[in-house]
């Protein structure tokens, strides 16, 4: 009896998840294969390691600067979502506004932290092949900061109002755009000249500049065709919704950041190994981020959820919503458990032909397979606990698992006791487990308080 009463009660919100999480995966997916299509399009150059290592350690230095700035339009996700649970389509609309403004506010400052960083790389102790092609590659990367952070605002007011169809499309269509770019610029194909890596920066560029512009005429459209009064919205900045913004996203960008800085240091570190250790990582990274990709995007659909439940004042959907999303993240993150560690060479090889670099990333991902189910676990508690407006409990839990017991437990068994890469990852994979448990435990708490809430989370001050 309680195991019908379960699976209907899990049943009864699945199909609703899956309705507006399916394209959001797609969508995640069709944003890490830009990153995976750029890695094998270089890979297949003269010096395999060489260019994979300068695209791995040039973009994670990036998106360590740009995944702030789009870590702030994570705020939107919950404005949206309550207000459009409320029925507050003005609302909407002014969050949008303000969230334009906002990425154009911070786009200049994270493109100049971005351009100190070819001196940075100099510093690192990396072989001159490599910062040869990291260097320019990154300078090619910066150009893209600002369509990529008005691509965030128009995923977030879309996906908010469930309209998660057209985040889909411009992602795996921009794919096309990036597939292309890589094929004409890098090997000079269609009249350009032969750019080599460098060329699949600019690749990538292009490609971010076609999903904003894409998203822009899909908000045109879709206000065009049901009068949502979009066009009628107040256009002037409103800086206290700004600030709301801000208050919500920067625990969240702050999240994200530690995040990403915990790989980009990492990345740092294994540079100095070599080439080979170097193009292992990535491959192996590459790997682990597209499975990520999946619990990634129903992470955004149980924010949605959750916070559309608590605008409506339904707390009981609200915790339904958030377990079911995370049952789904768990099945799937299950199977990519069993996966790499049974048969990581088969994927290994999908990147690159060189047996010493397979052989590497191999067994970095042998390692990996031990954090899939928590790293699922953490991104999809982390995404429900933004629906109800908890940003701060995930950004304090990667600062002390990532930073102060992963990262160091990491290098001590890379440098110290000699294990290379996979010393890294050890630690950092101890330290997915960890917050993977401690977000679980949290979310259980939250979810709790939620028949305490006497009123509607929404944000209705304004």
């Amino acid at each position: 009896m309680l195991k019908r009463l379960f699976v209907r009660y899990i049943a009864e919100e699945a199909k609703p998840m899956l309705r507006l999480a399916m394209p959001l995966v797609c969508a995640e997916l069709g944003w890490m294969t830009m990153g995976i299509v750029d890695t094998m399009m270089v890979g297949r150059q003269a010096n395999s390691a060489v260019a994979i290592g300068a695209v791995s350690l040039g973009g994670i230095l990036y998106i360590a600067v740009a995944i702030f700035g789009t870590g702030l339009m994570l705020g939107l996700d919950t404005l949206v979502s309550h207000a459009y649970g409320a029925g507050d389509l003005e609302e909407c609309h002014r969050v949008l506004v303000n969230g334009i403004y906002l990425s154009l506010g911070i786009s200049p400052i994270l493109m100049g932290i971005v351009w100190t960083f070819g001196p940075l790389i100099r510093s690192l102790g990396v072989q001159n092949a490599i910062l040869e092609q990291a260097v320019p590659y990154v300078h090619a990367l910066n150009w893209s900061t600002l369509p990529l952070l008005l691509y965030f605002v128009f995923r977030r007011y879309l996906q908010g109002m469930d309209q998660a169809k057209p985040v889909m499309f411009a992602l795996v269509s921009a794919n096309l755009v990036n597939l292309g770019g890589n094929w004409a610029l890098i090997y000079g194909h269609l009249g350009f000249r032969a750019m080599g890596t460098v060329g699949s920066g600019w690749s990538t560029c292009v490609a971010r500049i076609y999903m904003a512009g894409v998203l822009l005429a899909y908000c045109a459209y879709y206000d065009h065709r049901y009068e949502t009064g979009l066009r009628e919205t107040r256009r002037l900045p409103d800086f206290f919704r700004i600030w709301r913004l801000v208050q919500l996203g920067l625990p969240a960008a702050t999240q994200f950041g530690m995040e990403v800085g915990v790989f980009a240091v990492a990345t740092s570190m294994i540079a100095k190994l070599g080439a080979v250790p170097l193009a292992s990582h990535q491959i192996a990274l590459n790997t682990v981020s597209l499975t990520y990709m999946v619990p990634l995007g129903l992470s955004a659909a149980a924010a949605v959820r959750v916070g559309q439940a608590l605008g409506r004042g339904d707390p009981h959907a609200a915790s339904r919503a958030g377990w079911t999303a995370m049952l789904l993240a768990a099945g799937f993150m299950g199977m990519m458990t069993i996966l790499f560690l049974a048969a990581p060479q088969y994927i290994t090889r999908i990147y690159t032909p060189d047996p010493v670099v397979v052989g590497a990333a191999s067994t970095l991902l042998f390692v990996g397979g031990f954090f899939q189910l928590f790293d699922g676990m953490q991104t999809v508690a982390t995404g429900a606990l933004r629906g109800a407006g908890d940003t701060r409990t995930p950004m304090t839990c990667h600062l002390v698992f990532y930073w102060l017991v992963g990262l160091p437990l990491g290098a001590y068994l890379c440098f110290h006791l000699g294990w290379g890469a996979p010393g890294l990852w050890i630690g950092l994979s101890l330290a997915l487990i960890l917050i993977g448990s401690a977000l679980l435990y949290f979310w259980r708490r939250k979810e709790r308080s939620f028949a305490t809430q006497k009123i509607p989370l929404a944000v209705t001050v304004f």
